[in-house]
């Protein structure tokens, strides 16, 4: 009896863990800024895997680097030394510092929610092994602080992964449910909310503040310039660690390497920062960065930052393999021999106004940063497209796309996000923009 072969959508159905609410589009290869599905149908790819790839599909370069590698070593273990990571490190902690000189140390993981965890796994050890500052007065009142801290301040709206101390981290009810009860010691306050900020750094547990200088999950919110100093200047004064989340805004997304120097300049720097994403062009990667500032222990000694998760403190199995670390330093190479971060900066301000002239009364606002992109739709969609009532405005408006042949993200149940590679035309951007005008033409 001859046998039919299962469709992939089948496959999926049968034997993967329905993790994911999955638009039903079966993709099968991808070329630049364009995908297509097992059916030949083109989509231009303006999701990039939710800014993962960060300079398109299969960009040659980034090809023949991992051929040669992928010939030569794949995986030691991080028991052993290998060149292409201490070359990504170094060009990492340069990246980073520029203009200043480099300073820091890098460490490797899998992903944004294992960058994430080792950022507060940093904070954790820093309030612990590290003495505390001495109590002060703040506007008449005394300030104590405990001997062993381990508070980390999060925003309201934010998004940290989803392990569950990224659960705890993340400042949203909806990721939360049916996780309880939550890991501890995590705060959350509002974002760009400076008050409230300086009533949470006065609890004597606190040790850090850890937030997404550009808030991506919920439609691209940026910090203030303010709120971004009034937290360095907290942190400072407060004896506590400035993290940035920089897993969705960071390396070139923005226009810069850094998103938060987009918004506030280059000399406002952060104690550590967690990275995922658009770091390796699609290949599983994280990192974060470690400053080199020094940190007095309990034991009267000091040390630098940087070296405070020493051996044995932290590791993983796969974290900067030989492979990918190859690839990374060739998708961040291109980035900057082909001026990526110049056209993000261009082409992300001309998305903006070809998103606004189109004069949709559907549209309640247009956000951008570089080329972190998002269309916030009006809160009575619903009224005037009743089909939203069935499937949220956001997940309508992306089903349309899809079909007429753009992919985008939805964030929440109002914002679609566009996140195109870093090296995106013009051509495509107008191109993209026609498409967004056809759709809500016929809503």
């Amino acid at each position: 009896m001859p046998t039919t072969t299962p469709t992939t959508r089948e496959l999926y159905d049968r034997y993967v863990i329905p993790t994911y609410a999955r638009f039903d589009l079966r993709l099968a290869r991808g070329q630049g800024t364009e995908v297509w599905d097992e059916d030949g149908k083109r989509y231009l790819d303006f999701g990039a895997g939710i800014a993962v790839t960060s300079i398109g599909h299969a960009h040659p370069r980034v090809i023949s680097a991992m051929q040669r590698q992928i010939g030569t070593l794949v995986h030691t273990s991080n028991l052993y030394y290998t060149r292409p990571q201490a070359l990504l490190a170094e060009r990492l902690v340069r990246l980073t510092c520029a203009p200043a000189a480099p300073r820091g140390k890098v460490f490797f993981c899998n992903s944004g929610a294992e960058a994430n965890e080792a950022l507060y796994k940093l904070a954790r050890k820093f309030g612990n092994d590290g003495a505390a500052p001495a109590p002060k007065h703040s506007v008449g009142e005394m300030i104590a602080t405990d001997a062993y801290r381990h508070e980390i301040i999060t925003m309201i709206g934010s998004f940290h992964g989803r392990t569950l101390a990224g659960i705890a981290a993340t400042g949203q009810e909806k990721v939360k449910k049916s996780f309880e009860p939550p890991v501890q010691g995590f705060t959350h306050v509002p974002f760009n909310d400076g008050p409230a900020l300086l009533a949470a750094v006065q609890e004597p547990g606190t040790v850090a503040v850890l937030l997404e200088p550009i808030q991506g999950e919920i439609g691209v919110n940026p910090a203030t310039p303010e709120f971004l100093k009034l937290a360095r200047d907290l942190c400072d004064r407060h004896g506590m660690l400035l993290m940035f989340d920089e897993v969705q805004c960071g390396l070139g997304r923005t226009g810069d390497w850094c998103g938060w120097k987009t918004l506030v300049g280059p000399d406002l720097m952060p104690d550590a920062i967690s990275w995922a994403k658009g770091i390796a062009g699609g290949f599983p990667l994280g990192a974060i960065w470690v400053s080199d500032k020094i940190v007095t222990l309990k034991s009267g000694d000091t040390i630098p930052l940087c070296d405070l998760l020493g051996p044995g403190t932290h590791g993983t199995t796969f974290g900067g393999t030989p492979l990918v670390s190859s690839g990374a330093n060739e998708v961040l190479a291109v980035i900057e021999d082909e001026g990526m971060l110049g056209n993000a900066r261009t082409l992300g301000a001309h998305a903006v106004a070809a998103i606004q002239a189109i004069g949709s009364s559907l549209i309640k606002e247009v956000r951008g940063v570089g080329l972190m992109l998002a269309f916030e739709l009006v809160p009575d969609f619903v009224k005037r497209v009743p089909a939203a009532a069935q499937r949220s405005p956001s997940l309508l408006v992306v089903d349309a796309l899809h079909e007429a042949g753009l992919l985008t993200v939805p964030s929440g149940t109002h914002a679609v996000r566009w996140l195109p590679p870093l090296n995106v035309s013009r051509a495509e951007i107008d191109e993209a923009a026609e498409i967004l005008r056809e759709v809500l033409a016929r809503f």
